[in-house]
């Protein structure tokens, strides 16, 4: 259930203008510091998540592990994606939260 709450909350966050996808545009994004939270699919493969986690955290962003490739790309209307970068403050805030609750679940 929440699970299906936070894809939905990042379908709201693409029809937003908040997202960014892609690896190369998320290490730019980071770089000049637009991005404010990362979420790496948990099937990426193990260079593409050593890749983003060390770039957020030499940049103190915060970054996430959720969702498949697949559910992700859905969540966006997209194809599959690996990354997704969310440039807005209150969406990383909420989306940060709910990630944490759905954990606990």
């Amino acid at each position: 259930m929440m699970k299906e709450k936070i894809v939905n909350f990042l379908g709201l966050a693409m029809r937003a203008g908040k997202v960014k996808t892609g690896e190369s545009v998320i290490i730019n994004e980071i770089k000049k510091h637009k991005i404010q939270l990362v979420i790496i699919a948990e099937d990426a493969s193990e260079n593409t998540k050593k890749v983003i986690k060390n770039k957020c955290e030499s940049y103190h962003i915060s970054f996430r592990i959720f969702g498949t490739r697949s559910e992700l790309g859905q969540a966006l209307g997209k194809a599959e994606r690996v990354n997704v970068g969310i440039t807005d403050q209150g969406f990383a805030k909420k989306l940060l939260s709910m990630i944490e609750e759905y954990r606990k679940e």
